[in-house]
Order: C-alpha cells, then sequence, then structure tokens
C-alpha cells in the first residue's frame, strides 16, 4: 500500500471540505432562518417534552448537534434560557442529530448526490450575487449541501486501500479480537477523531465508509460511532470557556448526558446490537451480511467492488455488484437506525431526569462567590460563543440592560454618597463610585467593539438598525454614568470646603433626585421589555419636562436667596452645579428613549 504525503493532505481536504460544506449549510440556513430559529428558542417554556422536540426539530434543520448546542450555550449565557430549559433542548439536538446520518445513509449509498453537486452550486452561486440578503443565505445553504457530499465522494475515494495491505490488517487484527475489549478501545478511538475534527457527523460519515468497505465489523463500526456522541460535546465545552457559569454548565450538562447513556449503551451492549440487527434485518436487511461475505470472498474481487472497476457487462457480476450494493446500503442503514435508538432510548429515560441534571452540573461548577457589582467584565457577551451575527445581537441586548441597571446602582450610590456624614464611610462609597465609573468606561468600549464585530458580518437591513441603535444607546448610557460621577466629584467638593447645605437646599436637592431617580428606573425598565408603548415615550417626556421645570425654578429661586443673603456665593455654585448636572442626566436618558423609539426592534403601539 502506498500512501505518501499528497494523498495524506488529499484526505485531510475531503475531510476539510465535507466539514465546511456543513458549517456552510447550517449558517446559510441560520440566517435564512434566524428570526424565526430566535423565536422558536427564546419563546420556550419549562415544558421539558416541548424542549425536546424542540431541539430534534432545531438540529434536524440545520443539520449540526455541535451548532444547536452552541446556540443553546450562548442562549444560557445571555440569560434568553434557564438551564433546566436548556438541558431539555440539548437532549433532543442528540436525537435531531441523526437526521445527518440519515441524509449521509439513504443518499450516499441509494442516490449519487455527488453527481447533483455542481449543478447544485451553479444554482447557488448566482443567488451570492442577489440583493437580498435571504436568497444570498439560501445560496450559501445550496453551495454548503453540495460541498457536504463532494466531501463524501472524495473520502470515499481518497482512504487508503487498507484491505489489499496485508501488514496493516496483521496489525490491526489483535485490536478487532479482543472482544468486549475492542468495543471499548474503537468507543475511544471514535471519540478521539470527533474531538478532532470537532463533528460527529464527519465521524460518522467516515465509520460509515469504512464499515462499506469491509474493514471493520459492524460491532467495531456501531462503537466508534457510541463515541463520536462523547467526542461531539468538546465543541460546546470549548464555546462555553468565555462563558458565564450557566453556559459553563449547560455544556456540561450536554457532555453528562451524553457520558451517562454511552455508559449504560456499553454495559448492554451485546443485547443492545442483537435489537439492532433485528430491527434493520426486518426493516432492511442484515448489516453483518457485508462483513460475513468480505471474510469468505476473494480479496481481489472485493477490491474491484470497492473501487468500482469490476466489469459490469458480464451477468455475474452484475449480480454480485447489485448485492454488494445492497449490503453496504444495510451497513449504512444499521449504522443509522443504530445511531437513531441509542439516542432515542437516551432522551426518554434522561428527560425524567432533568432537575437531577440541573442539580449535578450545579455542582460539579459552582458558582464563584464575587459581587457581581463589582465584575468590570461583560456577563452575557463572549466573542468564543458567537454561532451568526444575527443571533449575537440578543446577547449585546441582555448586556444593555445589565448596563443600564448598574448605572442605576450607581445613582443609588451618589444619594447615599449625599447624605453620608462619616469621613470613613464617605471615601469607601467615593472608590466605589469611581470604580461604578472605570467599569462604565470599560463597558462601553467593550460592547460597542463586540457590535461592531457583529457588524462585520453579513446582516440583514433590521438587524443594521439595531446595532446603530445599540451604539447610541451605549454612548448615551456612559453619559449618565459620567453625570453620576460628576455629582459625585461635586459632593466631594462640598464636603472639602467645609460647606453645609441648608434645609431648603437639601429639600430641593432631594426632590430632583427623586425624579432622576424615576427616570433612571423608567429607562431600565423600557430597555428590559421588547416592546415600547406610546405612554412610556409620554412619561419619559413629562419627567424631562418636570426636570427641566425645576431646574429653571430653582436658579431663579437661588438668584433671589443669594440676594437677601440666605446662604453664601459659594454654596450656591456647588448647589446649582448639581442641579444642572441632574438636568443634563435627564437629557441622556430622553436620547435614550428616543434611540429605543426609532428603532424597529421595539415595536411602538399606541
Amino acid at each position: 500500500m502506498k500512501f505518501g504525503l499528497l494523498d495524506i493532505l488529499t484526505l485531510i481536504g475531503s475531510v476539510c471540505l465535507f466539514l465546511y460544506g456543513m458549517k456552510l449549510m447550517s449558517e446559510g440556513l441560520q440566517k435564512a432562518a434566524g428570526d424565526k430559529l430566535r423565536n422558536i428558542l427564546a419563546m420556550m417554556t419549562n415544558n421539558r417534552f416541548v424542549g425536546a422536540l424542540t431541539g430534534i426539530f432545531i438540529t434536524a434543520l440545520i443539520q449540526s448537534s455541535s451548532a444547536t448546542t452552541v446556540m443553546i450555550v450562548s442562549f444560557v449565557n445571555a440569560g434568553l434560557l434557564s438551564l433546566s430549559q436548556s438541558m431539555a433542548v440539548i437532549m433532543g439536538a442528540n436525537v435531531g442529530t441523526t437526521a445527518t446520518a440519515w441524509i449521509i445513509s439513504l443518499l450516499g449509498f441509494k442516490v449519487n448526490i455527488a453527481a447533483f453537486s455542481i449543478p447544485l452550486i451553479g444554482f447557488g452561486v448566482p443567488l451570492l450575487f442577489s440583493k437580498k440578503n435571504s436568497y444570498k443565505s439560501w445560496g450559501e445553504f445550496l453551495i454548503g449541501f453540495a460541498f457536504l457530499f463532494l466531501g463524501l465522494e472524495y473520502i470515499n475515494n481518497s482512504v487508503p486501500d487498507l484491505k489489499s495491505n496485508p501488514t496493516f490488517f496483521e496489525m490491526l487484527n489483535p485490536y478487532t479480537e479482543m472482544g468486549y475489549g475492542s468495543i471499548l478501545l474503537f468507543a475511544f478511538i471514535g471519540m478521539l477523531i470527533t474531538v478532532i475534527i470537532q463533528s460527529s457527523s464527519a465521524t460518522f460519515a467516515i465509520v460509515l465508509i469504512m464499515c462499506s468497505k469491509g474493514w471493520i465489523s459492524f460491532d467495531i463500526a456501531a462503537a466508534m460511532v457510541l463515541g463520536s456522541n462523547i467526542g461531539t460535546c468538546i465543541t460546546p465545552l470549548i464555546a462555553s470557556i468565555s462563558g458565564n457559569v450557566w453556559a459553563k454548565r449547560a455544556a456540561m450538562g450536554h457532555l453528562l448526558f451524553n457520558v451517562l447513556g454511552s455508559i449504560w449503551t456499553l454495559l448492554l451492549y451485546y443485547p443492545f446490537m442483537r435489537l439492532i440487527v433485528w430491527i434493520s434485518s426486518w426493516m432492511a436487511g442484515d448489516p453483518n451480511a457485508l462483513a460475513s461475505f468480505v471474510q469468505s470472498a476473494d480479496p481481489v474481487l472485493v477490491n474491484q467492488l470497492n473501487d468500482g472497476c469490476l466489469n459490469s457487462s458480464d451477468p455475474n457480476n452484475k449480480v454480485i455488484i447489485h448485492d454488494f450494493a445492497n449490503m453496504q446500503y444495510y451497513v449504512s442503514f444499521g449504522l443509522s437506525m443504530f445511531h437513531t435508538v441509542f439516542n432515542l432510548i437516551n432522551i426518554s429515560i434522561m428527560i425524567w431526569f432533568t432537575k437531577a441534571y440541573v442539580y449535578i452540573v450545579t455542582k460539579i461548577v459552582p458558582s464563584k462567590p464575587t459581587d457581581e457589582d463589582e465584575e468590570s467584565h461583560l456577563m452575557f457577551i463572549s466573542t468564543g460563543i458567537l454561532s451568526t451575527a444575527e443571533l449575537s445581537i440578543l446577547q449585546a441586548r441582555k448586556e444593555i440592560v445589565l448596563y443600564s441597571q448598574r448605572t442605576q446602582r450607581m445613582f443609588g450610590l451618589v444619594r447615599d454618597l449625599y447624605h453620608e456624614t462619616n469621613e470613613t464611610e464617605f471615601v469607601k462609597k467615593f472608590s466605589r463610585i469611581q470604580k461604578y465609573e472605570s467599569i462604565s468606561d470599560r463597558m462601553e468600549v467593550e460592547i460597542a467593539t463586540y457590535l461592531t464585530k457583529v457588524a462585520d458580518g453579513r446582516l440583514s437591513d433590521e438587524s443594521k438598525r439595531q446595532i446603530q441603535m445599540k451604539l447610541r444607546i451605549i454612548s448615551e448610557i456612559e453619559s449618565v454614568a459620567d453625570s453620576c460621577y460628576n455629582l459625585a466629584r461635586t459632593i466631594q467638593r462640598r464636603n472639602n470646603g467645609k460647606i453645609v447645605f441648608t434645609e431648603d437646599i437639601n429639600a430641593n436637592v432631594e426632590l430632583m433626585f427623586n425624579l432622576v431617580e424615576n427616570d433612571i428606573a423608567q429607562m431600565t425598565v423600557m430597555l428590559e421589555e421588547n416592546a415600547l408603548q406610546s405612554s412610556d415615550i409620554n412619561k419619559t417626556k413629562n419627567m424631562e419636562n418636570e426636570i427641566n421645570n425645576l431646574r429653571n425654578q430653582l436658579k431663579t429661586q437661588n438668584i433671589i436667596d443669594v440676594n437677601d443673603n440666605k446662604y453664601p456665593y459659594a454654596m450656591s455654585v456647588v448647589y446649582m452645579d448639581m442641579i444642572v448636572e441632574c438636568e443634563k442626566l435627564g437629557d441622556y436618558i430622553v436620547n435614550v428613549i428616543e434611540a429605543l423609539a426609532d428603532s424597529k426592534l421595539y415595536k411602538v403601539s399606541k
């Protein structure tokens, strides 16, 4: 057997083409149906069965359990799904991924899809030049579908001819004849291959080709498929590294589900395999027939059949070719049936223990006892779990809500600082406000950087408007935080100057603080909601008018009081600085609401 560097690179390239086709097909479909996918997942209820069915549907649709699971981890990270909700969806994703196996199995042997791949690319490429984003996405889907089966065809033609190499099989035979030990060994190999290429579907394709050529038995092939179910967990685990604790728990739940499922299958492996063989034989044919034929037939004949070079004009050879093709189909049908039945039984058992899964992963991945108010890093956004640019916008919205909430707490600290008389406590609270200001500056930069990266992807016009609106909002929220810090500095200036406000001034400042606090609270509530009522907009503008009117009244009264010598001019300067800064703060809040009203993301109803 000669298998040089060029052959190795050809095989690697074939696998890469298969993986790229799957990625392109998956992302194209996610972009084409992004809003629908988001709505289906965002409206998930606590009903575990609905969640499981959703996971099956989404994964069958986008042809990748890894993509679905990474998407779920993203939603958990963004707070759109709870951990218990995500468990059911992840379980369903494991069943949905068997759709890929059936497509490869049925179409890969019954229909030569590779022959239609080039025409599919011919249909898909013109769509890429369309002005409509949806047409471009469907073009990506068609091209990805074509690349998927072209890659499968190239893998089939690129794998080395192991059967014609007696030395290799002399080395391999001891490992395939260890009984149950061989099952465990090849399950580990299947897991290792999937970890390396990060696709259980690609592993299934490789195993299917090896088994259909008679290089490994059906039992060994099934063990490798079983191992690939554990290996596929690596993608969401990697994706969750930069996520929050809930994302890490969701990824760990996926791993736990597959590991526990594989353990019971390995414990009952031989009875389970007899069940699969019986089902497959009843519905299609015996998946072990090919291995029996290869062991008894002439190796030269087997090589000719695998290479497709046996003379088909001979009637006897024509029968042999037909029978060999049927036996290959029985193998593919059996492996797909194994994959499906395993996952169906697994989810039928495990779905009743969703709460137990949540409890276990919570213990495995405990939360760190930190004060989230003092955290400077983003809670929901993490570039490591981006799936598509469209889906990432949801995470940004959650982060902006958190940004607003922290700014609201910052203003609460300012009010506490205003009344603090203990010098030590005053210094501590002022330091906290300074830290909040530093956090606010970093959050603005990080969210804006993230949104800019998202904007680099191909987005719909609606999503582009959303990003513009969000960039405008984070700038205004940062200005609110700046105003809070300016108020704190003014209060510090009051204390350093040994200025003691009169009771009337304190009452007026409190009145202004109340108006501003209600205004900030209203802004946060509107950011949390997905709908904006006309009454909310009017309420905010009325609050701003109240703030403006109060400022004008206090400025006028301040001039009168200074002239009447009710308090010194130095006190009036500090007093008016606080009032004017509060009025500026209210202006920034109005700008946020106007940005929401201008965006189609927030439906303005009357």
